[in-house]
């Protein structure tokens, strides 16, 4: 997603998954937990993150 509008940080996950056949996210913003993610069913890839882990120096 590229926006910063609120209404895109809370998405019905659910109901994503449901319209997807494979349910994968990219993440440039890095605004999802890549745990949380994993735990909804999501092949989740943050971009730019380090191992993964979000970057301390940023949050």
């Amino acid at each position: 997603m590229i926006t910063e509008w609120n209404e895109f940080r809370n998405p019905d996950f659910a109901r994503i998954k449901a319209a997807l056949k494979t349910p994968v996210v990219f993440d440039g913003r890095n605004i999802y937990a890549p745990e949380t993610m994993a735990d909804l069913g999501f092949s989740y890839h943050s971009i730019g993150r380090v191992g993964g882990q979000p970057d301390r120096r940023t949050r």
